[in-house]
């Protein structure tokens, strides 16, 4: 390959958008020039608020995360991206460890780099995973509109007549899944096994007891509810 064909094989696709999420204000620098000369267009976050808020507000095609950031765990950042947007995330990180690995990509991440790197071999993990994603058919938005309800699938919060309500973490889990699928049923056994595991698949009482809950702190008239519907037999739907 030619000089002029290796530069163009290490390029973005122009306009081609990248966060950037390190809290090492000297390799944010570096990346966002190195990136930029090869075509990319750059936001950059040092902490994970920071990233949450970039990904809402700029939409990138893939999110490069460090897990180390001084206000949360960079699995927090995923989980967060995760529960409203598919977007690609890779992460690097000097954390070399086995078990570091699998929790970032069990937690939603596409694609894992250990710190030092080779610059040319990082593009080439953000264009594969950039070309990996799976099409999206509409803007993603993070942010839910329901009523009174407020939903923030980035931040994990819910507003009820500009009021914060407080949820467990499973009762989180099961409201994102919900709003996440908003307008279509999802299946008891898919809730079971999203929320609480694979493993999970007949005790159907958690859903009963889960939504009861979620319908006390969220609906008007929980006992005649216009958000989180049961379909009987077959399982629920979030309504806007």
């Amino acid at each position: 390959m030619t000089a002029a064909g290796a530069a163009g094989a290490s390029a973005a696709v122009p306009g081609t958008a990248v966060l950037v999420v390190d809290d090492d204000a000297g390799l944010v620098r570096a990346l966002a020039i190195n990136l930029r000369t090869h075509g990319w267009v750059v936001t950059t976050a040092t902490n994970g608020a920071e990233a949450l808020d970039a990904a809402a507000s700029s939409h990138p095609d893939v999110v490069l995360l460090d897990l180390g950031l001084p206000d949360m765990s960079g699995l927090d950042v995923i989980a967060g991206i995760r529960g409203w947007s598919r977007v690609p995330i890779v992460v690097l990180s000097a954390r070399q460890l086995g078990d570091d690995k699998v929790d970032a990509l069990d937690a939603g991440a596409d694609d894992y780099v250990t710190k030092p790197f080779a610059m040319n071999e990082l593009l080439a993990r953000l264009r594969a995973a950039v070309r990996r994603a799976a099409p999206v058919d509409e803007v993603q938005t993070p942010v839910v509109e329901a009523g009174d309800l407020v939903i923030d699938l980035a931040r994990r919060k819910v507003q009820r007549a500009g009021e914060d309500v407080r949820l467990s973490p499973t009762e989180w889990s099961l409201l994102e899944v919900l709003v996440r699928n908003r307008g279509k049923m999802v299946g008891r056994v898919q809730l079971l096994h999203e929320v609480w595991g694979p493993s999970y698949s007949a005790e159907t009482n958690y859903l009963r007891v889960y939504t009861a809950q979620l319908r006390r702190k969220l609906e008007a008239d929980p006992s005649a509810p216009r958000h989180i519907i049961t379909q009987p037999g077959m399982g629920y739907v979030f309504e806007v």
